[in-house]
């Protein structure tokens, strides 16, 4: 039997407010009221063939609530004069919402509706798109319309957002809405006050005028040799923010990038050199040292497709970047200690060298085995030595 029952036309009403779209009707004429649902009746054969089924299908039909049937009355051969349901309507946004149970979230909605009409107008599109989000944002909407009224007296502020001072507003709970307050600041602030070249919510303070936290590099003087840092004097492991950084004057050749904490302290004695402790993806930081353009460059990474992946994009600002430790051979002398990668890589990295995009398509493709992946601490210290003296010394 595939006649439409109550909770069937239940869930038709529930997929309008799953959409947003009853909310909407809430606040403005989204809706043609009263509403058709759709209904499937018993044939005539039914009557026939299945008449008991029939009649407890139209006393369960009958029964539902909130819902408008408009029926007919016709006359059967065998049963005679029968009266079934010919359409069903919802007559009202209340009985829709009375339906689902939903009406005190509408309530709650146009009261949030009323509250940004008063506060930020130029918001109630947003809550048109996004009226679910509304929801989910209700206990936190006052703090978040004053954090846009905030900005809009403050543009680019020029503070940390631990400096916002408003009632229940911290940088975590900031930091926790970036996303909807970006979508909102887009809206609600003037052109000049928005960075549009920032992007994303690791940008948002740099987007909207705030101070960011600086970027830190950290770094360790291979050759005693080299001159220190004022105050730094027999400190070979160095923290510089990044704007430091990049003025560093110091006598060097030559530049080891490393992943790895261990490799980093461990790396043995280099002329004219340090090592950097990396950033993963993130090389903003250190394009902003030009002189790094002068110097020989080893980026040093896992040999799995990441590692490639993260050589490619240094390459994107050090084109005169070079693998260390991550060729083919290293590869299979260290087979008894391969590992697997959780979730490689595909796509092509355009930066490559012709050895190492080789190496690279075997990681890709599985050539060697699914998912491969030697990470840097387990190559041999012995052959790391070996190999930077070739490759380095």
């Amino acid at each position: 039997m595939s006649w439409t029952t109550p909770a069937d036309l239940r869930a038709q009403v529930q997929r309008l407010w799953d959409r947003g779209e009853l909310l909407r009707a809430a606040v403005a004429d989204a809706i043609d009221w009263p509403l058709r649902l759709s209904l499937k009746v018993p044939a005539p054969a039914d009557l026939s063939e299945r008449f008991d089924a029939v009649r407890d299908w139209v006393r369960e039909i009958g029964a539902a609530r909130h819902v408008r049937l408009e029926w007919r009355e016709w006359t059967h051969r065998v049963q005679g004069r029968q009266r079934l349901p010919l359409a069903a309507w919802v007559d009202s946004l209340d009985d829709a919402l009375a339906l689902v149970g939903k009406k005190r979230q509408a309530e709650r909605f146009r009261a949030l509706w009323q509250q940004t009409a008063s506060a930020q107008p130029v918001l109630q599109p947003w809550m048109t798109k996004r009226p679910l989000q509304v929801l989910e944002l209700a206990d936190r909407w006052d703090r978040l319309l004053a954090i846009v009224g905030w900005l809009q007296s403050h543009p680019r502020p020029g503070l940390y957002l631990r400096q916002v001072d408003l009632p229940g507003v911290d940088s975590k709970f900031i930091e926790a809405h970036r996303g909807v307050l970006a979508e909102w600041l887009d809206l609600a602030l003037p052109p000049g006050a928005i960075d549009t070249a920032a992007a994303g919510a690791a940008q948002f303070a740099r987007r909207y005028g705030f101070l960011d936290k600086p970027l830190r590099i950290r770094f360790r003087l291979l050759d005693p040799a080299l001159p220190t840092l004022p105050g730094c004097k027999g400190l070979a492991d160095i923290t510089l923010d990044a704007a430091s950084f990049a003025t560093l004057a110091l006598p060097l050749r030559r530049v080891v990038v490393t992943e790895n904490e261990t490799n980093f302290l461990a790396l043995p004695a280099l002329p004219q050199a340090i090592v950097i402790f990396g950033a993963g993806y993130g090389w903003d930081a250190l394009a902003r040292a030009g002189w790094l353009q002068r110097c020989e460059l080893h980026y040093w990474g896992d040999i799995d497709t990441h590692g490639f992946a993260i050589l490619d994009q240094l390459r994107g600002h050090f084109p005169h970047a070079a693998s260390l430790l991550m060729d083919r051979e290293t590869l299979l002398a260290h087979r008894a200690l391969w590992g697997e990668e959780p979730q490689p890589i595909r796509h092509d990295l355009p930066r490559l060298t012709v050895d190492e995009s080789a190496v690279y398509d075997d990681l890709r493709f599985d050539r060697l085995q699914p998912g491969l992946r030697l990470e840097q601490e387990r190559v041999g210290f012995g052959w790391v030595r070996e190999r930077l003296g070739r490759a380095i010394g």
